[in-house]
């Protein structure tokens, strides 16, 4: 990745002008909460120090033109009054759809010429987009004066990805890239966007978060996340309430009842109590990190890596690998994070075992026949923000 002053002799070379500035807006890591943003619920990611950059200037004649240094091919150009939800462009619907999104929300961005690089993984589950739509809209929100909280810009990228790429996601990823800070984790309430950091400075207690890229993306998950969506919502409308955030965990087993008697599908059932169980554990590790008590948030993640395998069934041979194999070799816990069928998983471990049990799972993959995974301490990084002035 080309440092600041590379990116802006690169934009300059690129478009005839110097940026007005450089933004940039991480990736994340999700410590624990899966699949309950959508539903309404808690969530606890933290940033990472992988993230995407943009250099941008502003342009008044209604062009926007993108380009991005990781992805082969030319400038995409594009009319700002002629984008169309659900249209294509490949990867260059992200930054679309957050200009669409804008001018859908009454903003009068009138073009930009925007590029972009990044360092998140891409298909890891760090939310590579999300850093794409977090970055592109903090830099037109500074430009164009448009006074926009974080919140206000991840609701927006959010609606970029969901209307305008047509991915149904929650908004967990976009908050946390939008408004982490350094040293702390997130915990977010999905529900009105209520959000406390956490310190969660692991090497003070002697730990890593491990973070293991399996470098898998089963096609499985294309559409797997939709239809568990779904699914949430079906049991929530069969239960009567408005989202699975409204179950109390108390009531899970009773709930559960009442779907089986309604006649609802098994799978319905199973979804339902992975959302209602996973909210609890994220209430769990917050109760635990504010006790200072980080280490017996390992078992937790276990039991939260179990209910994705079987409750939710968005797991693979290969996250499940990482999950076992990390235990034997003496991890406190892991699970995997993100959306599943691939992607990462997180580990959590004493700092004395963590190239010991990095090289369990290296070993282990090796053995079963996979590429070797990237694994990398996940230290609680900075939010978005504007990382060099006008040139």
């Amino acid at each position: 990745m080309t440092d600041n002053a590379e990116l802006t002799a690169s934009f300059a070379e690129l478009y005839g002008n110097a940026p007005e500035g450089i933004w940039a807006a991480p990736g994340r890591v999700n410590l624990i909460g899966e699949y309950t943003d959508f539903n309404g619920g808690f969530v606890m990611p933290l940033a990472l120090p992988h993230h995407a950059r943009a250099a941008v200037a502003r342009r008044t004649d209604g062009q926007l033109r993108l380009h991005s240094t990781d992805v082969p091919g030319g400038v995409v150009s594009l009319r700002v009054d002629e984008l169309v939800p659900r249209s294509g462009h490949g990867w260059a619907a992200y930054p679309a759809g957050v200009v669409w999104a804008l001018r859908e929300a009454g903003h009068a961005v009138t073009g930009a010429d925007i590029q972009l690089t990044s360092t998140v993984p891409v298909g890891a589950g760090l939310s590579s987009s999300a850093a794409l739509e977090v970055v592109t809209a903090l830099a037109l929100n500074d430009l164009f004066g448009l006074g926009l909280s974080a919140p206000e810009i991840a609701v927006l990228g959010q609606r970029a990805e969901n209307d305008f790429v047509g991915v149904p996601c929650g908004v967990m990823d976009q908050m946390a890239s939008a408004c982490c800070t350094e040293g702390h984790a997130l915990y977010l309430d999905t529900r009105d966007l209520a959000q406390r950091q956490v310190p969660f400075d692991l090497a003070a207690h002697g730990l890593q978060l491990l973070v293991v890229d399996t470098r898998v993306k089963h096609a499985l998950g294309d559409g797997a996340y939709a239809e568990r969506r779904a699914g949430c919502e079906a049991g929530a409308r069969a239960l009567g309430i408005e989202t699975l955030r409204d179950l109390p965990y108390e009531d899970l087993e009773a709930a559960l009842g009442t779907l089986a008697a309604a006649g609802e599908g098994e799978s319905v059932v199973r979804y339902v109590r992975h959302v209602v169980s996973d909210n609890h554990r994220v209430e769990q590790v917050i109760a635990l990190l504010d006790a200072g008590d980080v280490r017996a948030a390992g078992p937790v993640l276990n039991e939260g890596h179990l209910s994705l395998r079987d409750d939710l069934r968005v797991s693979c041979q290969e996250l499940d690998l990482v999950v076992s194999t990390a235990n034997v070799a003496g991890a406190l816990g892991a699970r995997m994070t993100g959306g599943g069928f691939g992607g990462s998983a997180i580990v959590l471990v004493e700092e004395a075992m963590a190239d010991t049990v990095a090289k369990a799972v290296t070993e282990a993959f090796t053995s079963a026949g996979h590429a070797a995974p990237g694994i990398f301490p996940a230290v609680p990084s900075a939010g978005a923000r504007r990382v060099a002035p006008a040139a």
